[in-house]
């Protein structure tokens, strides 16, 4: 059964954390709705987040990082994309920390 965090509550993140580090899933607010999360580096745990939702494997998720350099291949810290083009780069530079999406492609060792 997932967490549902309360944002507001500093024990409630903590527990959070701990329960995303060991592979649980968490529900957590967003701008418009609740999410459910996982780590995305953990495969097993992705995996939970498709069959709880009943989503489709074909269907891929949203992974949020905290910085650029986390989506940069070149990154030794759970580097996600196969690649950062420089346009992409140039955009988190202009407007990271916000709410820009950006769809890059996935390093083939993290789980789709």
């Amino acid at each position: 059964m997932p967490l549902c965090l309360n944002a507001s509550d500093p024990a409630a993140i903590e527990a959070a954390a701990l329960r995303l580090a060991a592979g649980s899933l968490v529900g957590m607010p967003t701008e418009t709705v609740y999410g459910l999360a996982a780590d995305a580096g953990n495969a097993s745990a992705v995996q939970r987040i498709f069959e709880a939702k009943g989503r489709p494997s074909d269907h891929p998720l949203i992974v949020h990082i905290p910085s650029a350099e986390q989506a940069d291949w070149r990154a030794a810290v759970a580097p996600f994309a196969h690649e950062v083009p420089d346009f992409a780069a140039a955009l988190m530079q202009a407007f990271w920390p916000g709410p820009l999406t950006l769809i890059l492609p996935r390093r083939p060792e993290v789980a789709a």
